[in-house]
């Protein structure tokens, strides 16, 4: 039966995260993904069904529209996978049904601020917005007394840690978006899991960083955009956050 619940999460996964590439194209040409077909971004021809079945369309017509011949993005099949193992990874990670119904939900907000920023330097406020609003009425709905007040503050300090580091540098070094994405962290997280997500974020972050100007593929006055980092810090937080402070303490304990 697990297996079975598997492969069908797997399944869904890979069908949201082709909406998800839906949303995202659309976001950037500033049209609703509420209403018309799929179409080809190159061609502007409205795609057929077997067109649009997740990985499966994109090796059958090896990367390329079947009507102008263009090749389709890698982002596409990528964003289809990676939905696909989040939502196994959480389905997986012995939260209760609510729980896991409310990070599928938030886990398509994040994809496309990951995927967005990456591409455009930006946090979209259409999505990052709902996400902070929807994660601060699950806490009230969940426990208003403490997880409220907790989260509360947790966004409240990481977001002034961000803004200060904006002001700073008068927002060379990450952007407004960026202190928008920490309070809905904060919010996401509570404390202490926001301190390891920060740190994991800056860690990956100037790993990858260090790794790009190795391969001259960034000079150290280039823009990198930050909020991937986060959301990959937040991950790392969501899931294995609690062990990774607990090991911590008991490491300077001794």
């Amino acid at each position: 039966m697990n297996i079975i619940l598997s492969i069908a999460i797997f399944i869904f996964g890979l069908a949201v995260g082709s909406f998800l590439n839906c949303v995202i194209y659309r976001l950037e040409q500033k049209k609703s993904f509420l209403k018309g077909r799929s179409y080809c971004p190159s061609c502007k021809h409205v795609l057929a069904w077997n067109d649009l079945i997740p990985i499966i369309s994109f090796f059958i017509l090896r990367g390329k529209c079947r009507y102008c011949g263009k090749k389709i993005s890698w982002q596409y099949p990528a964003v289809e996978i990676a939905t696909a193992l989040l939502f196994l990874l959480i389905f997986n990670f012995q939260f209760s049904i609510f729980n896991i119904c409310f990070l599928f939900f938030v886990s398509c907000f994040l994809i496309i601020i990951f995927v967005y920023d990456l591409k455009h330097y930006i946090i979209p406020d259409s999505v990052i917005y709902p996400a902070i609003i929807i994660t601060f009425l699950y806490n009230l709905i969940l426990n208003p007394s403490f997880l409220v007040q907790n989260s509360i503050l947790a966004g409240i300090g990481a977001s002034l840690f961000f803004l200060l580091i904006y002001l700073i540098s008068r927002g060379k070094w990450l952007g407004f978006g960026d202190v928008k994405l920490a309070l809905f962290m904060g919010l996401f997280l509570g404390f202490p899991a926001i301190i390891s997500a920060l740190f994991f974020s800056f860690l990956i972050g100037a790993i990858i960083g260090i790794i790009l100007i190795l391969l001259k593929r960034k000079g150290l006055k280039s823009e990198v955009p930050f909020g991937p980092f986060l959301i990959i810090g937040t991950y790392i937080a969501l899931f294995w956050g609690e062990r990774i402070i607990n090991w911590y303490f008991r490491l300077i304990i001794i």
